[in-house]
């Protein structure tokens, strides 16, 4: 249960930390309008309703083991982008200053497809963690009620957007 704990409250928090560190690293990029961070928000929500989709689809329709093989290849697909991205953009999630954009006139577009390619993958296996590990400890440990994890989840977003502009931010 431990390790299901902590990785929930991981991926939680990661995934409220990487929302402000990558709307705020392209920000100026695109003139520092509020339509950014607005265009940023509409990402991310978008991004983990999908996830939230895939981990009920996932549980609802495949065998569990299918369930893991499915979800492993998706992680190492991940795992495999943030790599590559690292070596071309020495980052993996901040692009390089080859995407800046060269006008900063109508971001919307640009700002989904930079987002998409540099978190897009990370960041919907990142709002999948919470979920499916809830529905595994749900299936396999019926004694145990996995709502738990579900507030351990919210205190690891609570925690990562109070941290962010006292620890990372400076």
């Amino acid at each position: 249960m431990l390790i299901y704990a902590t990785t929930i409250f991981a991926g939680a928090f990661l995934l409220f930390q990487i929302e402000p560190l990558i709307a705020r690293y392209i920000l100026p990029w695109f003139g520092g309008t509020s339509a950014v961070w607005i265009t940023c928000m509409l990402f991310f929500q978008l991004l983990l309703v999908a996830g939230y989709a895939y981990s009920h689809l996932i549980a609802a329709r495949l065998q569990p083991r299918r369930q893991v093989i499915v979800h492993l290849a998706i992680v190492s697909a991940c795992v495999l982008l943030m790599g590559a991205l690292a070596l071309i953009w020495q980052s993996p999630i901040t692009p390089g200053p080859n995407w800046k954009p060269l006008s900063p006139d109508f971001p919307v577009a640009r700002i989904f497809i930079l987002l998409l390619v540099s978190i897009g993958l990370p960041f919907f296996v990142l709002s999948t963690t919470g979920p499916l590990l809830q529905t595994w400890i749900a299936q396999s440990h019926q004694d145990t009620s996995p709502y738990r994890l579900y507030a351990l989840s919210n205190v690891g977003s609570l925690l990562a957007l109070l941290t962010y502009p006292f620890v990372v931010e400076p």
